[in-house]
């Protein structure tokens, strides 16, 4: 049974979550709306086609703090509310209320919130990533393995709980990637430096 706590931790995810910093960032820097331009999402991979890196930066920055101080401010009530803020604060960033539930894929979030909740599987996630874009140059197929290797590690770290929940979020960044899957397999998907 979710408890008071639980509940307040799932909520403040998700309101901080569902804040567009992509959306924000490029309105402010003066950029092209990123919905109306490659793959259409708020994410920092779509910002950065924009052509404004400094804007796709602060994006990814922003999008994974976001996750992080959900989860830091809820583990203050709970682990079971630290970990609800970290469901909530993904579901959030995914599906935004603001923008008709139609947010990013949720990759910068996954890691501030692993950041938040256990720094070393955020750096599996990061070592990963950052090996599989260098020697595919895929952002996607390097997000996804990344995912992968840090719900891994979670539960070799002894961290069922938060194994289990990132089990669910990797399973939920899967099915936002699952066009990017099929152009992968395709051999379609556009590659990190790369004209989209």
């Amino acid at each position: 049974m979710i408890s008071i706590a639980d509940f307040a931790g799932l909520i403040l995810g998700y309101l901080l979550g569902s804040i567009p910093f992509g959306l924000v960032v490029t309105r402010f820097g003066g950029a092209v709306d990123p919905r109306t331009i490659g793959s259409h999402n708020i994410g920092a991979t779509n910002v950065l086609r924009t052509g404004r890196k400094d804007l796709a930066a602060a994006t990814l920055l922003l999008d994974a703090l976001k996750g992080t101080v959900a989860v830091l401010i809820a583990a203050r009530w709970g682990e079971g509310a630290a970990l609800a803020a970290a469901l909530g604060a993904f579901l959030g960033h995914l599906y935004p209320v603001w923008l008709s539930f139609k947010g990013g894929k949720g990759v910068a979030t996954f890691l501030g919130c692993l950041l938040g909740l256990y720094w070393p599987a955020a750096l599996v996630f990061a070592a990963v990533w950052l090996g599989v874009a260098a020697t595919l140059r895929y952002s996607s197929a390097a997000a996804l393995c990344a995912s992968v290797a840090a719900t891994l590690s979670l539960f070799a770290f002894g961290l069922r709980p938060a194994g289990a929940l990132f089990l669910i979020l990797t399973t939920l960044l899967f099915l936002k990637h699952r066009e990017n899957i099929s152009r992968l397999r395709a051999g379609t998907e556009s590659r990190i430096g790369g004209k989209s």
